[in-house]
């Protein structure tokens, strides 16, 4: 059974950073593209970052800016999302998921994404 598990969320105040980690078992990296979603409050659920499986190709939504940097380390199961400048309507639920695509990645859809964590609450606030 495919798990992932994020971790890095928290309470920062605008114009700070932080390091979301996501960690996945039960599946081979190299078979997975990962990507970041986020669902802010009594909002519906979009794309942050997605990454190809060998992590040749990512994609970022609009809103992103260059601020945010999305990696992974198959050696080590993990995928990361850097956010820097984070501003007070990056609040949300951040979620990472996976999906079978071995392939380069051009969207950044949660409707392609069927394998789930639980998720990390993001509070960007003053």
């Amino acid at each position: 059974q495919l798990q992932l598990v994020e971790s890095g969320g928290g309470l920062v105040q605008p114009g700070g950073s932080l390091r979301l980690s996501c960690v996945v078992s039960g599946g081979a990296m190299g078979d997975l593209a990962v990507g970041w979603f986020r669902q802010p409050p009594g909002k519906e659920r979009g794309g942050v970052s997605c990454i190809s499986a060998t992590g040749g190709t990512s994609v970022n939504a609009d809103f992103v800016q260059g601020r945010f940097t999305i990696s992974r380390d198959n050696a080590r199961n993990t995928v990361t999302l850097q956010m820097h400048n984070l501003k007070p309507e990056d609040t949300a639920v951040y979620f990472c998921a996976a999906g079978a695509y071995s392939g380069w990645v051009d969207r950044c859809s949660p409707h392609e994404y069927p394998y789930w964590g639980q998720g990390t609450q993001v509070t960007v606030s003053s």
